[in-house]
């Protein structure tokens, strides 16, 4: 299904859902950052998404990041809350998602590098090589909350 993603933009279409959901700043040991190059848009992302009836969003992002990676991992903590009303995704079927998203930070405990059918690559990068990677702004205020290392992010 191919997205498009609109923030700020006053031709963006109307929501039409809300979504609650999860994405993961995963950092190894090195300090590097696990990303995913996604199949809908061609951008490189956080692992994450919607979460499922019957789960909570902790289980939703330790699935996501399982599915879209690979790797099992452990929640650490929280990079940030975002919620930004102008900010939506505009799907091929319709659907126009506005997102209630927490970012959580974790460290991986097992598996290995693998994509899915939602990615088109997955790999660690070093803190500084993640600037010039073609990324989504929201995606991109999530690592540059975590760089920061401000604590939790209200966004």
């Amino acid at each position: 299904m191919v997205r498009r993603d609109y923030e700020d933009d006053p031709a963006a279409p109307a929501a039409n859902s809300l979504v609650p959901a999860a994405s993961v700043v995963v950092v190894d040991g090195a300090g590097r950052i696990l990303l995913q190059r996604r199949t809908d848009n061609g951008m490189w992302a956080l692992p994450g998404g919607a979460m499922n009836i019957g789960e909570s969003l902790p289980d939703c992002a330790i699935r996501e990041t399982r599915e879209e990676t690979g790797y099992e991992v452990e929640l650490t903590g929280i990079v940030g809350t975002y919620t930004n009303p102008r900010h939506v995704f505009a799907y091929d079927d319709g659907e126009v998602r506005q997102e209630f998203s927490i970012c959580f930070l974790a460290r991986p405990t097992g598996g290995r590098l693998a994509v899915s059918d939602e990615s088109t690559d997955v790999r660690w990068f070093e803190p500084d090589e993640v600037d010039g990677l073609p990324m989504v702004s929201s995606v991109r205020k999530r690592v540059n909350d975590w760089r920061g290392g401000t604590g939790p992010a209200l966004r």
